[in-house]
């Protein structure tokens, strides 16, 4: 190993790190075997890197818990260090992060503000590590439309199709430094809906909230409620979302016997944030998509292609060994 990370003996410490029969296949299923220009820059390539380790955690260290949980950071050192394609690369493994870091922040993301009957509520999701809520949303596929982004994305958040109730010109559209984030206003939702995520470790509790205990003291990206509940990404649309209420009021007054504070309609059983009792099922993996931004990548290896002379090397001697 050239990683420098050290690799325990102890199936019990939970702290083994992957084999380099899992690594190999992880690099040759996801890095390997894609088509030829989603490696064409080492932007595109930590996408691919990312869904390994999406699939690693998800999967590999399911089945066998004593297998180390890795940062992304940490599964990226790691793969680059123990794939022969991406060794030569190890020495700029920092800046290739970097770039990979500033290149995600510019990729456009959508997502929908779902609101109840009576437009009292929004739904909100919190995600599986940390304990700021948001509205249900990700960041968009390559040649993927606005509004199929936020149907998928709020499908794997919640479970919930609102596809039927979608209007395409309803919708709230905010820039925050280089990223474009659009929320498709879908009112009318039966607070009895059954909600929860079809992808694992992602969030770990959905529940309605009173708008009106929303109002924040600022309109920062990163605020909290009056109630102290710490808010990303719902601040800034409030304003708006008020406006077109007001254009736009319920057909259904208000409902006096629901309590002020949040209802929780699904809870992870097991997750960073703390107990629950709600018992979840298996669920599938993240899919694998090609996210992009609307800028060009990053600089520093604008230009970066794999030696596909050395990769077939590589996988003749592998196949022959």
């Amino acid at each position: 190993m050239s990683s420098g990370l050290h690799r325990s003996s102890s199936a019990a410490s939970k702290n083994v790190l992957p084999p380099q029969e899992l690594l190999d296949d992880l690099c040759s299923r996801f890095v390997l075997n894609v088509p030829k220009e989603d490696q064409q820059s080492f932007e595109r390539i930590l996408f691919l890197v990312e869904y390994a380790h999406w699939f690693y955690e998800d999967n590999s260290v399911e089945k066998n818990p004593s297998l180390k949980s890795l940062t992304l950071k940490e599964f990226t050192t790691l793969l680059f260090n123990n794939c022969d394609v991406l060794k030569p690369y190890v020495a700029h493994i920092d800046d290739i992060f970097k770039d990979f870091t500033s290149y995600k922040v510019r990729v456009p993301v959508t997502g929908a503000i779902i609101l109840d009957e009576t437009y009292e509520r929004c739904l909100l999701v919190k995600g599986w590590k940390g304990t700021s809520w948001s509205f249900p949303r990700g960041k968009k596929n390559k040649d993927e439309e606005d509004h199929n982004c936020a149907i998928r994305e709020v499908m794997e958040e919640t479970g919930f199709d609102f596809s039927k109730l979608l209007n395409k010109d309803d919708y709230i559209e905010m820039i925050f430094g280089q990223q474009r984030v659009r929320l498709y206003i879908v009112a009318g939702v039966k607070d009895d809906t059954a909600f929860a995520p079809l992808t694992k470790k992602e969030i770990s509790e959905i529940a309605w909230h009173r708008l009106d205990e929303l109002h924040p003291a600022s309109d920062d990206v990163i605020s909290r409620a009056t109630t102290g509940l710490k808010l990303y990404m719902v601040a800034p649309f409030l304003k708006s979302l008020k406006t077109w209420i007001a254009a736009h009021p319920s057909l259904l007054a208000p409902r006096s016997d629901k309590p002020v504070k949040g209802i929780t309609v699904w809870k992870a059983k097991n997750s960073s944030t703390g107990n629950s009792s709600t018992t979840t099922e298996s669920q599938p993996s993240k899919p694998v998509g090609d996210r992009h931004p609307s800028e060009g990548p990053g600089k520093s290896f604008r230009n970066f292609q794999f030696d596909t002379a050395a990769i077939f090397r590589a996988m003749d001697a592998a196949f022959c060994g």
